[in-house]
């Protein structure tokens, strides 16, 4: 199974139109990926963007921007089979899909589920609450409709998000945010959660920590600065 680190820059389209998948992919979504840039205004060749997933409502949202500014949003894909439920991942095994602010970190052209798109799970914030336990690690984007922890969209739909990907990446996007959250946290959301979660104070905490980085987004459009604080809690500017 070949996997490609994220190195930005002119050619790494070209480099991943070596694989037959990928090319698969250009064949059939790169003219309607190219319209809804269009329809947009953003221009392919400055093309950045940005994925959001919300466990509850099964969806991924793409959203892109010309390189700078306020982020728009592009397309919707339905996550099509679920593992696990509210909370994040905090051990191998667990069949939880994560929760928290991460980025792209791998592509992998002949993925056992066609494409996928690697997250950078376990991230600091993982390791520090996780406490020592074996986290476990290998979670994805990816086609097909299975999924232990992973995020499947099927293999139609993860041939156009790959593709955004690779564009991005192409245009020198070190960094491709994703940002996953159990639910959406407009503040019904966010009050649904911590009802469920209860006299689970770590929890409610956890998901009011997350909540203030979805708050960001939803005022500015743009992306916070996230990091770690020693506590394992995100930090946001």
């Amino acid at each position: 199974m070949t996997m490609l680190l994220c190195t930005a820059g002119p050619g790494f389209r070209s480099q991943q139109l070596e694989f037959p998948r990928v090319r698969e992919a250009w064949r059939e979504k790169h003219a309607v990926c190219a319209e809804n840039l269009a329809k947009h205004g953003i221009r392919t060749g400055s093309l950045e963007i940005f994925i959001r997933i919300f466990k509850k409502e099964k969806v991924v949202e793409l959203w892109g921007r010309n390189g700078a500014g306020k982020f728009f949003p592009l397309s919707e894909y339905a996550i099509c089979a679920t593992s696990g439920g509210p909370g994040p991942k905090r051990a191998a095994g667990d069949g939880q899909t994560p929760e928290g602010f991460y980025h792209v970190s791998r592509f992998n052209p002949n993925s056992n589920f066609f494409l996928s798109l690697g997250i950078d799970y376990p991230n600091r914030s993982d390791r520090i609450l996780s406490a020592g336990a074996n986290t476990g690690g290998d979670i994805f984007i990816h086609g097909n409709c299975v999924t232990i922890g992973c995020i499947p969209i099927t293999d139609d739909r993860i041939k156009e998000l790959y593709l955004y990907a690779v564009e991005a990446r192409n245009n020198g996007q070190e960094m491709i945010p994703v940002h996953i959250f159990p639910a959406r946290m407009d503040p019904a959301g966010l009050h649904a959660l911590l009802e469920l979660a209860g006299k689970d104070k770590p929890l409610r905490t956890f998901w009011e920590n997350l909540a203030a980085g979805y708050d960001y987004f939803e005022k500015n459009r743009e992306l916070p600065v996230v990091s770690v604080a020693g506590n394992g809690l995100y930090e946001f500017r």
